[in-house]
C-alpha cells in the first residue's frame, strides 16, 4: 500500500478536537487547549460530543466514532486533535470511516491510546498520523518550549526531518547495537505498548516485517511488561522488525517493592538482546512533557555509527 501523507498545517485552517478515548477532567481543559490553538492563529471546531461522558469513556462508541468521521467528511477541517487518551480507542475501530479518510487525507495527532487507531488508520489507509501532544493535556497548561517547537515545525513544513532532536538532559542511547553496522532503516510503527498488544492478532495491526518497533508505557508494573512482550514475540512481532527504539516507560513500577520483582532492565534484555538488532533507548517520547511529535508510518532509521540518533527520512505532510 502506498503512504499517504496529509497536507501540511497553516494559520488560520481549521482544527477538528474530537474525544475518541476518555474524557477530560475537569472539562474546562478543553476550554484552555482550544484558546491555545486560537492564541496562535487557528480556527477550532469542536466534535459535537467532546464533552460527553460515560463512565471511563468520553461518551457513547457510536458518538466518539461519529465526532470522528464527521470531521473527516468536513473538508473544512485540515486537522483532527485529541483531547486526551484514556482508555476507548479499541472499541471504535470498526466503526472508522476508513474510505473517507483515505479519499480525504488530514493530520490527525494523539498518542497513548491513540495508538491503537492511528495503527488501524495506517493499516487500513497508509496515512502517516503524529503521535503527539493533545488538547487537554500538553496544550490546556505551559506546553513545554521543546514539545512545542518540534510538533508545530512537523506539522508545518514539509521538508524532510531528518534526524530528531533531542533535549539536552535526554541523549538517545544504544542499549543493545545489534549485528548491523551503522543502523538500520524500516517503516516507524507501534506506539504505547499497551495499546499495540490490545490489537494484535486482529484485522487492525499492520504488518511489522522490516519496521523500526517504536514502544512507550505508563504505570504498569515491570510483570505486566514482560506479559505483554512475551505476546509480541509469539505474535513474530519483535523478530520480523528490523530494530527497536524504546521510549519512556513511566512509573513502570512495582506497586509493592518488597514483592520479588525484574527490572525493566532485566526485562528488555530477556526480549530484545536475543534479536541480533539495534535497540536504542531513552527517546524523548511518551508519557512526559518534554517530548518528540513522532510520524507513524514514516520511514526512518536508527543511527548507530559515529553518531545515535533516529532519523525520519522523509517529508511527513505534503505542500
Amino acid at each position: 500500500m502506498k503512504t499517504l501523507k496529509p497536507p501540511l498545517l497553516k494559520r488560520g485552517d481549521v482544527i477538528g478536537v474530537i474525544a475518541p478515548a476518555s474524557a477530560p477532567n475537569p472539562a474546562d481543559k478543553i476550554d484552555r487547549g482550544v484558546r491555545y490553538l486560537e492564541s496562535l492563529g487557528y480556527r477550532v471546531e469542536l466534535g459535537a460530543h467532546v464533552r460527553d461522558v460515560r463512565g471511563y469513556l468520553a461518551g457513547g462508541d457510536a458518538h466518539r466514532a461519529d465526532d470522528f468521521n464527521t470531521m473527516v467528511r468536513d473538508p473544512r477541517v485540515r486537522a483532527i486533535f485529541a483531547v486526551r487518551g484514556g482508555y476507548g480507542t479499541p472499541r471504535i475501530l470498526d466503526l472508522i470511516d476508513y474510505t473517507a479518510l483515505k479519499r480525504n487525507p488530514k493530520i490527525i495527532v494523539g498518542y497513548s491510546d491513540l495508538t491503537a487507531m492511528q495503527l488501524a488508520i495506517f493499516k487500513r489507509t497508509g496515512l502517516i498520523t503524529f503521535s503527539g501532544p493533545m488538547v487537554a493535556v500538553e496544550m490546556q497548561d505551559s506546553i513545554d518550549p521543546f514539545t512545542e517547537d518540534i510538533f508545530w515545525r512537523t506539522l508545518t513544513s514539509a521538508r524532510s526531518i531528518g534526524a530528531l532532536p533531542v533535549p539536552g538532559d535526554a541523549p538517545l542511547r544504544i542499549r543493545f547495537p545489534g549485528t548491523h553496522r551503522g543502523g538500520v532503516s524500516g517503516l516507524l510503527l507501534g506506539g504505547n505498548l499497551s495499546l499495540l498488544t490490545s490489537i494484535a492478532g486482529s484485522r487492525f495491526l499492520p504488518s511489522f516485517v522490516g519496521s523500526l518497533l517504536l514502544l512507550e508505557e505508563v504505570e504498569e508494573e515491570p510483570y505486566r511488561i514482560d506479559r505483554m512482550l512475551a505476546q509480541l514475540r509469539h505474535a513474530s512481532i519483535l523478530t520480523r522488525t528490523n530494530g527497536v527504539v524504546l521510549g519512556a516507560f513511566t512509573d513502570c513500577t512495582p506497586h509493592n517493592p518488597s514483592n520479588p520483582t525484574l527490572t525493566l532492565n532485566e526485562i528488555f534484555s530477556d526480549y530484545l538482546e536475543s534479536l541480533g538488532k539495534p535497540v536504542v533507548e531513552n527517546l524523548a517520547y511518551g508519557h512526559i512533557p518534554r517530548k518528540l511529535t513522532l510520524p507513524i508510518g514514516a520511514a526512518a532509521r536508527i543511527v548507530t555509527r559515529h553518531r545515535t540518533s533516529l532519523d525520519i527520512l522523509e517529508p511527513v505532510v505534503s505542500r
